[in-house]
């Protein structure tokens, strides 16, 4: 036991998040909260058009120096993502849109004033005069020829088509079926005994972070210096990339993310707002300020989840997978953002469909489509949640096929333990779990027999599960062969002994609500035995932090985990030295432990070998380190393929099909994130992104009309779950560390939004059984509802 477990304090424990108190008594520092002497606002005139030439734009007459358009940039260049995946094509955003628009809220021009309303004034005197072009709004139609092209030098509208098994077979990363999957596919299609087809959509959403967008760019003159204030996920990828659009080596670019009212990837980009704001704010000479605001949010940013699925699955009569065959489309939507491009969501459709069922056979093929709409950005859980609604659901439709439970068809396709570690049919390294378990615990936890016989009675009510798998804290193995501008490596982080024995950490991640000022105290204390309220963080600075790609992907746990956990043990071992010194003691002969070095003859603390070496260095040994109490260590996990936490989603919902609604009356979530660093802090993500999985299935959805004009423009209209749809979900854990990360952690920031889509339309189909309807589109709207059960009757 270490010293960390032994107090209660370090891993494990059910510590209270530190940084909430300063939250709660309305202490934090956001980007609105800053003010600049001299600063002055932004105002953007944004795009009213989904696509149009523009064939002239009239600044405000007497305005002309305070409205900036794309001529008055010439010297910055587009914001260009890149990836090195086979066939992709590129994209150009220019900061300000110039020749054309191609989405409703593109930036047109830059407009600015000593307040908001004065700068909002100025964008609405400004005359453009458009020449509309033809719309493509539809992710299916974009891929018909004869559609309007979005890129015309393309010659299509497709970013990128993957395929599983790849062409070349030898591109694959791990496991392949190589050639002669048409083959395959057509010989199983032709003697497989149950074969199951379906079609299912998700709709585009609007990611809704508490606190939106926001910025403060400023010029320091003495230093030569560009300083960024922005509320981003990513420091250090929006310094390079400003510096590729504005030709500034990156010491001369200082990014800071203060406080972050959540990210959940709406904040993990760089912005065309931020390349126009700081090149104004070197123009000027003075502070600028822009905060997004809820409409320009809603109208200019439905960015997610969006996608179309044809899909089939072979079967034997008792349910077990054969071979899945699937066409997805994702709607990328007009352009490629950076820094990870439009190629995120589709790719990992084709390798993370088959989740956490093992069969023979698998032949995948998605596309990317561009159209008329945002740029997508990957929202909490990345195509996850549609391709495990898809699978889930493609499971459900298979048991019904063959008459059995959906539980047990789902039990006897999944990847046993005794399998564990596995490299399943796409490659992917399943390091460690139970699946089984996961799912008979969820069955019983819902109580599935109970439900059945209620059914008998007559209620109107459903079960639904949905089990998969999250990747998370993906390394240098995953995404160098993208090719796109953010290679994660070895985690850094930097630890310092203060000269009150008080330690320091500095880490280039950024935490916007997952509390990392606690887990990794926590993890501090677990190694040096410090007091977590002795520990102080620093982050989100590009000036004081070590390089990191930043916060995505389920990594900080894992990655900052194990950064922070190496320097404090470099730095342990440097005390040590300094106090076998002190104790007139053999180096080898000491120990330290619980935040002390301990001797033969006694022990001296943390905070006195920290006096010694700032405050009186003459009892220094004479061979001590130059380096002295500070450390930066970088971390990589042994097997950097990621981790692979995994949950099974239990929902019992009631039906009325009179009106089309949908309640949840119940719900369990099972999970296994190994080793849980900070269970409260677990069970709170876990809860959060249930919530959002709950938005997806059955509330948010950014509708656009044929012109591609969004139909949402206000929180009255795009709809947000709140306290009275979400139900008490349970949540019960289960404990399989990781083999491969410090201490057995795994991924597990996404979960929650993973698999409730799933669990929630499979309840509503088993509600509906009796009735023949079966629900494929998301969310489930009382008018898709009501319209799935008058088509079953026949009306």
């Amino acid at each position: 036991m270490t010293a960390g477990s032994a107090s209660g304090k370090g891993v494990g424990a059910r510590l209270p998040r530190r940084e909430d108190d300063r939250f709660l008594r309305g202490r934090g520092e956001f980007v609105a909260d800053i003010r600049l002497p001299g600063m002055v606002e932004i105002a953007f005139l944004r795009s009213p058009l989904a696509h149009a030439q523009i064939r002239g734009i009239d600044k405000p007459t007497g305005h002309e120096d305070r409205v900036y358009t794309h001529a008055d940039l010439d010297d910055v260049k587009a914001i260009r993502a890149v990836a090195g995946l086979p066939g992709f094509k590129p994209s150009e955003q220019p900061v300000l849109a110039t020749g054309k628009v191609r989405y409703v809220g593109e930036l047109i021009a830059m407009c600015v004033g000593e307040t908001r309303a004065e700068a909002e004034d100025l964008a609405a005197e400004i005359a453009v005069d458009f020449a509309e072009l033809p719309v493509v709004a539809d992710m299916l139609a974009a891929c018909r020829p004869g559609a309007p092209l979005v890129h015309e030098a393309w010659g299509d509208n497709v970013f990128l088509e993957t395929r599983w098994p790849p062409p070349d077979p030898s591109a694959a990363s791990g496991g392949g079926q190589g050639g002669g999957v048409d083959a395959d596919i057509a010989e199983v299609a032709r003697t497989a005994p149950v074969k199951v087809t379906r079609t299912f959509r998700t709709a585009r959403q609007c990611m809704a972070p508490l606190e939106g967008r926001g910025l403060v760019a400023q010029w320091n003159a003495r230093l030569g210096q560009l300083i960024l204030h922005s509320a981003t996920q990513l420091p250090h990828i929006v310094r390079s990339g400003l510096s590729e659009c504005l030709g500034l080596d990156h010491a001369c670019i200082r990014v800071v993310a203060p406080d972050v009212g959540g990210g959940f990837g709406y904040k993990g980009i760089l912005l065309p707002e931020e390349v126009g704001a700081c090149w104004l704010a070197m123009r000027l000479g003075r502070p600028v300020r822009w905060i997004e605001d809820r409409r320009e949010q809603l109208t200019a940013n439905a960015n997610c989840r969006e996608h179309h699925y044809e899909i089939t699955a072979y079967a034997d009569h008792d349910g077990r997978l054969i071979a899945v065959d699937c066409d997805a489309v994702v709607d990328a939507g007009a352009y490629s953002s950076y820094p990870f491009s439009a190629c995120l969501e589709p790719a990992q459709v084709a390798s993370i469909l088959p989740g956490p069922y093992r069969f023979d056979k698998y032949r995948c093929r998605s596309v990317a489509a561009a159209t008329n709409k945002p740029p997508i950005l990957p929202y909490r859980g990345v195509a996850r949640s549609g391709v495990c609604f898809a699978m889930e659901l493609l499971i459900d439709a298979v048991a019904r096929a063959v008459g059995r439970e959906p539980w047990e068809v789902r039990l006897r396709n999944l990847v046993p333990p005794e399998a564990m570690p596995f490299d399943n049919i796409t490659g992917k390294h399943f390091d460690s779990g139970d699946y089984p378990e996961c799912l008979r615990r969820a069955v019983a936890a819902i109580g599935l027999g109970a439900v059945r016989e209620r059914q008998r009675q007559g209620e109107r009510i459903g079960v639904g599960f949905a089990i998969f798998c999250e990747q998370g804290a993906h390394g240098t193995s995953v995404y160098h062969g993208w090719g796109i501008p953010m290679v994660p490596g070895h985690e850094q982080a930097s630890a310092r002994l203060t000269p009150d024995g008080g330690l320091e950490l500095r880490v280039g991640v950024h935490s916007h609500g997952q509390g990392l000022e606690t887990t990794l105290a926590q993890i501090a204390h677990e190694v040096l035995g410090i007091e977590p309220e002795q520990v102080s963080l620093v982050h989100g600075d590009t000036a004081l932090t070590p390089y990191s790609t930043g916060t995505w992907g389920s990594r900080c746990a894992v990655m900052a985990g194990g950064a922070v956990a190496s320097a404090c043990r470099a730095l342990a071992e440097r005390a040590k030295h300094i106090g076998a010194r002190l104790l007139q003691a053999d180096p080898a002969a000491v120990t330290f432990a619980g935040g002390q070095v301990i001797g033969p003859s006694g022990n001296v603390s943390l905070a006195e070998v920290a006096h010694i070496w700032y405050r009186a260095p003459q009892h220094l040994p004479p061979d001590v380190d130059p380096g002295g109490l500070e450390v930066t260590i970088g971390y990589r996990p042994a097997r950097d393929t990621g981790t692979f936490s995994y949950a099974c989603h239990a929902a019992l919902v009631s039906v009325d099909v009179e009106i089309g609604a949908v309640e949840l009356l119940d719900y369990v979530v099972v999970e296994d994130g190994g080793t849980l660093i900070n269970p409260m802090i677990v069970d709170g993500q876990i809860l959060g992104g249930t919530a959002q999985g709950i938005g997806t299935a059955l509330y948010e959805e950014m509708p656009f009309d044929a012109e591609g004009q969004p139909l949402a423009s206000t929180l009255a209209d795009y709809l947000l779950p709140g306290p009275t749809e979400i139900p008490a979900i349970r949540i019960e854990h289960m404990h399989t560390p990781s083999p491969y990360t410090e201490f057995g952690q795994k991924g597990i920031g996404e979960s929650g939004a993973i698999g409730a889509p799933g669990a929630i339309a499979n309840a509503v189909n088993d509600a509906l059984k009796g009735l023949g309807v079966e629900i494929g589109e998301l969310p489930i709207t009382p008018r898709r509802l009501l319209a799935a059960i008058l088509a079953a009757e026949g009306r």
